[in-house]
């Protein structure tokens, strides 16, 4: 999964992106300081692992990762190049979701390329630069499309999709992924639109605010609502803090966020958004050479869920050994489990869900 961390210039984005991913970006207090995208690869924390490690004392733990991709700010005009902006925007057409960094403080020595604090009016900045930018990329495609049309029952079908797609964006309605059939999605997987990307809004708080609670925060409140109506995520969280976070060693960073009266660091909280956002999971494997989380879709049935381990072993499938998390800790080992007939053996059709310890039986 990969998740593109965008916003104004200014409004926290390199400070909290080297907080999660102490990737250890350029951040300073002037406008374009990221002009490449920075990267960071994270590990998704994943307290079962460790669970399962006290049982198998594996050689090897694996969690799942998350790509974090810090693209500079954009500005108005960003979608005609305005501030480098054409670049910045090809950059967040390579990522699953968008974590939209929002500024919810006020601070004198800390400029904002709009003079002053407003989330909604920074959002819907952003947001129409993205919109021009689909809709050029749009007529580029509808005029490819007429010249096939006649001959092409599926161009004719695509034209008219996107004919409706741009005259919703030219009314500033941002299109659904969830309302698409599968013919639809699969023509935006050929032609990926900015506007259709899920969206995690991060309203960058004080610590001050965040550790008071977010009720207290008039502009948290109007981008929760906005959110609300647009089925997106929102998270609070202090870039401040999270930085401060990551600057501490591991063991003391729980008594710090308890200090700070935070219940959990801004990682964790990404991460879970990220994976609801995105309908995703995670199933685990276990033995004594590794115990690993693999992410897959919500949905995925057993034999391409064992595909992401290895093709053979969806190519092979005979059937998969399943007992799920819980029970498996609670028995303590995996031979009481399978005394209490907790292993089920499932086969092609079984959907694999979140948190299943499994073991694939293949053959090739």
């Amino acid at each position: 999964m990969k998740l593109g961390i965008v916003g104004l210039p200014n409004v926290g984005k390199s400070t909290l992106f080297n907080a999660i991913t102490n990737a250890g970006a350029q951040c300073a207090n002037y406008a374009f300081c990221t002009i490449e995208p920075n990267v960071g690869v994270v590990s998704v924390p994943d307290f079962r692992l460790d669970k399962l490690a006290e049982i198998y004392h594996p050689k090897k733990i694996t969690p799942a990762v998350m790509e974090f991709v810090d693209i500079a700010g954009l500005v108005k005009g960003a979608s005609r190049g305005e501030g480098l902006g054409n670049k910045f925007l090809s950059h967040i057409r390579e990522v699953d979701a968008i974590v939209h960094v929002v500024r919810c403080f006020e601070d004198g020595d800390i400029m904002h390329v709009e003079s002053e604090i407003d989330p909604l009016r920074d959002i819907a900045i952003i947001e129409t630069e993205l919109i021009l930018a689909d809709l050029d990329a749009i007529d580029r495609r509808i005029a490819r499309l007429g010249k096939s049309v006649k001959n092409d029952k599926s161009a004719a079908a695509q034209l008219v999709f996107f004919e409706r797609i741009k005259a919703e964006l030219e009314l500033e309605k941002l299109p659904n992924i969830a309302e698409f059939d599968e013919a639809e999605r699969a023509w935006l997987t050929e032609q990926p639109l900015l506007t259709a990307k899920p969206v995690i809004y991060a309203c960058n708080l004080s610590e001050g605010d965040l550790a008071a609670g977010t009720g207290h925060n008039a502009k948290f409140a109007a981008v929760q609502k906005l959110a609300v109506a647009r089925g997106a995520e929102v998270l609070p969280i202090c870039a401040e803090l999270e930085a401060q976070l990551a600057d501490l060693p591991e063991d003391e960073r729980g008594e710090f966020l308890t200090e700070s009266g935070v219940e959990e660091g801004g990682l964790a909280q990404l991460v879970r958004r990220g994976y609801h956002l995105l309908g995703l999971i995670s199933y685990l494997t276990a033995g004594e050479p590794e115990v690993r989380a693999w992410t897959i879709t919500r949905g995925t049935k057993a034999p391409q869920a064992a595909g992401k381990i290895h093709t053979d072993f969806e190519r092979g499938f005979i059937r998969a050994e399943i007992v799920p998390y819980e029970q498996l800790i609670t028995c303590g080992s995996i031979a009481a489990a399978k005394e209490k007939g907790l292993v089920r053996s499932e086969g092609k059709e079984y959907v694999v869900q979140d948190g299943d310890v499994v073991l694939f039986r293949f053959n090739v």
